[in-house]
């Protein structure tokens, strides 16, 4: 997931020398005899309920690993900080993490405004980085793997349905910054292609939480359905006032963020149910694989754990993908890694086969389409096989041109 940047001028000026000083005196490889893996992650502060959910994923999957004898004959050991769902802690703690922790990888960021304060900093470090999390897509960065969803897989397939069982005509609502500025293009273009539009938006940034003028403006302009990107509490005060003021069985509702913080599970049904989404993960996945995931996910963190979601098991698939790599190129170096995780690798996760596309850094998964019910659970209406990435006229391309530093945007398609 993806707020305005102000800090690039101070993590340019001051994190570059001091990268570029120190980290070439570093090993990675540690003399104790355990692998660091470093994360970054709101467990704190207004994102909390995001936060929490990814690091026990992480968690989950490190002691998988470790039962298992861990990596390269070491186990591995989590050195984790709290950001507090604040940008400044992400660019102080990704420093430490890149010039003295001695981690090898790091998986860490919610946020897209997150991610584009600490990937530059990995980057000038030559440090590793795994961005476990859906977002607005675009990243094309060598040193950067993406393992969430983006709109070519999410958005892609959850309009066509909302377009042919409601209509044309589509209201966004957004998180104002990055993440939900950019889904609100994509939303555009992929509506144009499908002979849809995209008749009006509103951006919120993340402390709005009052929505009557939005709800007096979407009566005025009766879209055929709505298509939200919220992120937090305060937004999540969205749906509440949209069934008080009897709009729910009026307007539908997709949604490319909800369910993510256990919305699903925490709000009463007659406010979430009928809501649609589409994601790599559900905790109603029915599969071998699923059941026997939440099974351990169970017994290590008690029946009372509340909804897992594709937010946070894209960091126990992460992990997954980056020990599977260092599995096969035999080291923990970089370089090695890299190539690994671009020679066609793969897993079998929760949500199904997880497969790098070495052109992008992202991931070819399942998607599964769903609707929110009034048992509290949600209905999976369809599933799509092994979708690829956000990569459209293959304007990334990280093996031909592997210097590429940039995050593109539908505009500059």
């Amino acid at each position: 997931m993806s707020h305005p940047i102000a800090r690039r001028a101070f993590l340019n000026a001051s994190l570059a020398g001091a990268a570029a000083a120190v980290v070439p005196r570093l090993s990675w490889a540690q003399a104790s005899g355990k692998i660091r893996i470093g994360t970054i992650l709101d467990l704190s502060g207004p994102l909390q309920p995001f936060g929490t959910q990814k690091k026990r994923c992480l968690d989950l999957a490190i002691d998988e690993l470790n039962a298992k004898g861990g990596l390269l004959g070491q186990q591995l050991e989590l050195i984790s900080y709290d950001s507090q769902s604040n940008n400044q802690l992400f660019a102080q703690f990704a420093t430490q993490l890149a010039l003295k922790d001695k981690v090898s990888v790091v998986h860490a960021g919610l946020q897209s405004s997150s991610r584009e304060v600490i990937r530059p900093i990995f980057r000038r470090a030559n440090m590793l980085y795994f961005y476990n999390t859906p977002y607005e897509g675009g990243v094309c960065d060598r040193n950067t793997f993406n393992t969430g969803t983006t709109p070519g897989q999410l958005l892609a397939n959850l309009l066509p349905h909302m377009i042919k069982n409601h209509g044309k005509n589509i209201y966004v609502l957004a998180a104002d910054y990055n993440f939900g500025q950019l889904s609100e293009k994509w939303t555009r273009k992929l509506a144009s292609d499908l002979g849809a539009k995209v008749i009006a938006s509103e951006f919120f940034p993340l402390d709005v939480a009052q929505f009557g003028p939005t709800i007096n403006k979407i009566q005025a302009a009766k879209p055929d359905f709505i298509v939200n990107t919220f992120v937090g509490p305060a937004h999540a005060s969205f749906y509440g006032q949209w069934t008080a003021a009897g709009m729910k069985k009026q307007i539908p509702i997709a949604s490319q963020t909800f369910g993510e913080a256990g919305e699903v599970v925490r709000m009463p049904p007659e406010v979430s149910d009928g809501i649609v989404v589409c994601y790599n993960y559900l905790d109603e996945i029915d599969s071998p694989a699923n059941a026997a995931f939440l099974q351990r996910f169970q017994a290590k963190f008690g029946n009372d754990y509340g909804y897992i979601g594709d937010l946070a098991v894209a960091e126990y698939q992460g992990i997954m993908l980056w020990a599977e790599a260092v599995k096969k190129a035999g080291k923990l170096n970089r370089e090695d890694v890299i190539k690994a995780m671009g020679s066609g690798l793969a897993i079998s996760g929760p949500s199904g086969r997880v497969v790098v596309d070495p052109i992008t850094h992202h991931c070819v998964f399942d998607m599964y389409l769903a609707v929110a019910g009034t048992d509290k659970r949600f209905k999976i209406l369809q599933k799509f096989d092994q979708v690829k990435p956000t990569n459209p006229n293959n304007v990334c391309n990280l093996v031909k041109n592997p210097n590429t530093n940039q995050q593109f945007e539908p505009t500059k398609l």
